[in-house]
């Protein structure tokens, strides 16, 4: 019998004996459409933990997606993000011993490092149940990216890769229904929406574009990549667009794409123009009364005499008050002093699942708050490794002009993660979508980083083949 067979046939007696136990002993439970929820629920995790490898992954961002969206259910999907991540790490771990494909190294080692910084101090904060909470869910997150994300990905990455450009697709369809015709904010506060196309879906469609060899499959790409950015200037998240403009022109420079270059950005003034002009405005969005420079609506969010950062300078003055009362073990990871009612926060809704916590406007004042100036050296060090994935990544592909690899990608959205968290708390909140898949990418890079043992081949009749890393022969 194959393992495909024994899988199924355990996955069907395991769902038997779960709805057996349940008739028999909670016969009202399928009565509430919230058990019903549970065992669909339920039903649907078990069903990608026997198919761990290439289904868990997208059934987990999903799942997480889905809790920070304003969609029906989304209770529901708060919780069952937990369950889903706790399965996930576990699985990942029995997968990983069966398979032993990868090696844990220098990031795997400093990610550990921060999981305990976490836990430390969880000790001293005002708040420890709450913010041990917060450190188990870190590390519930950095070990299933560092055993079961990784086991997604085949010796041969770029059918997967392939497959999240197809997923991305399909959100930005989803997200351009919500936005332009039906006027729905799905993903909340403007900035979640800017945070999502700048870090996530500009990078991804821009790399499909790059790789796609097919004229019809181009032209797709390239209007969904307008959509995008048409999306991403009407959130007005000037975080988020600086993000999606740094690591668009790091790889149009790192390919040699100097004609698109040009191409983009003259097509980024125009969609610029678009969003002031026709498109509909979200109920928080700066508005325009015909006299104020079209650039000030970008720049200042049509508040000039307050300044560029006038809506971060008192949260990150407040961050440095903290940081200054505790400065060696900080607040708790998580965890902030508050005084405030955060139930009149708008921000709470999508961004923070706890009341102790607080917008701090910059992911590594807030993780220096948190953790204390000795704790958060792991943290930054964490960082700095990824800083030099990414610069190694486009360092071998500026040599090799292999566009094909995975690793510009995945350099790409590490890129535009790091640089919108500087304006933004989401780095080390694991809550939120965006953290769950910037973390997975960025242990992902760690992978597929071209060794220098083997040769790559950036042959696009490779790529088409299925072959696009074909191992040559050992350097010398």
């Amino acid at each position: 019998m194959s393992d495909n067979a024994m899988k199924g046939l355990v996955t069907l007696g395991v769902a038997g004996l779960f709805i057996c136990g349940i008739l028999l002993l909670r016969p009202d439970y399928f009565s509430t459409s919230s058990g019903l929820a549970v065992l669909i629920g339920a039903e649907i995790l078990l069903a990608a933990t026997a198919n761990y490898r290439k289904a868990f992954l997208s059934l987990l961002l999903v799942c997480f997606l889905l809790a920070g969206a304003s969609l029906p259910f989304q209770a529901a999907f708060l919780q069952g993000r937990w369950v889903v991540l706790g399965a996930g790490a576990v699985a990942g771990l029995a997968t990983y011993l069966k398979t032993r494909n990868h090696s844990f190294g220098t990031f795997h080692l400093v990610a550990l490092c921060c999981v305990l910084s976490g836990f430390v101090s969880a000790l001293v904060s005002k708040y420890p149940s709450e913010s041990l909470l917060k450190a188990v869910s870190l590390f519930l997150l950095f070990f299933y990216a560092s055993a079961g994300a990784r086991t997604a990905v085949p010796a041969q990455p770029e059918r997967f890769f392939l497959k999240l450009v197809i997923g991305v697709e399909v959100l930005t369809w989803f997200s351009v229904v919500c936005y332009l015709p039906l006027r729905f904010e799905v993903f909340g506060n403007p900035n979640s929406l800017g945070a999502i196309m700048g870090v996530v879906v500009v990078p991804v469609l821009l790399w499909g574009f790059l790789t796609a060899q097919a004229r019809a499959q181009r032209l797709r790409l390239g209007m969904e990549l307008v959509l995008a950015i048409l999306l991403l200037l009407s959130s007005f998240a000037r975080a988020a667009i600086a993000a999606a403009v740094i690591s668009s022109l790091l790889v149009c420079l790192t390919t040699r794409q100097y004609r698109l270059l040009f191409r983009g950005a003259s097509i980024g003034v125009v969609l610029a123009v678009c969003v002031i002009l026709f498109v509909p405005q979200h109920t928080s969005a700066p508005t325009w009364d015909g006299a104020t420079p079209m650039t000030d609506m970008f720049l200042y969010k049509g508040k000039r005499n307050e300044g560029m950062f006038a809506s971060r300078r008192g949260v990150w003055q407040q961050t440095w008050d903290v940081i200054r009362d505790k400065p060696w073990f900080g607040s708790g990871f998580g965890t902030s002093s508050i005084t405030e009612d955060m139930t009149k926060l708008q921000y709470a809704e999508h961004h923070i699942d706890t009341w102790v916590a607080r917008e701090h406007g910059n992911s590594f004042l807030a993780i220096a708050e948190w953790t204390g100036l000795l704790g958060v050296v792991p943290f930054y060090a964490l960082i700095a490794l990824a800083v030099l994935n990414v610069r190694s990544a486009f360092s071998w592909v500026r040599r090799t002009q292999d566009v094909f690899s995975p690793a510009l990608l995945l350099a790409a959205i590490v890129t535009a993660g790091l640089i919108d968290a500087m304006f933004e708390d989401w780095l080390f909140a694991v809550g939120y979508y965006l953290c769950v898949f910037f973390w997975i990418t960025a242990f992902l890079l760690v992978d597929v980083l071209p060794r220098p043992s083997i040769v790559y081949s950036p042959e696009p009749a490779a790529f088409l083949a299925g072959q696009p890393y074909a191992a040559v022969s050992p350097t010398r």
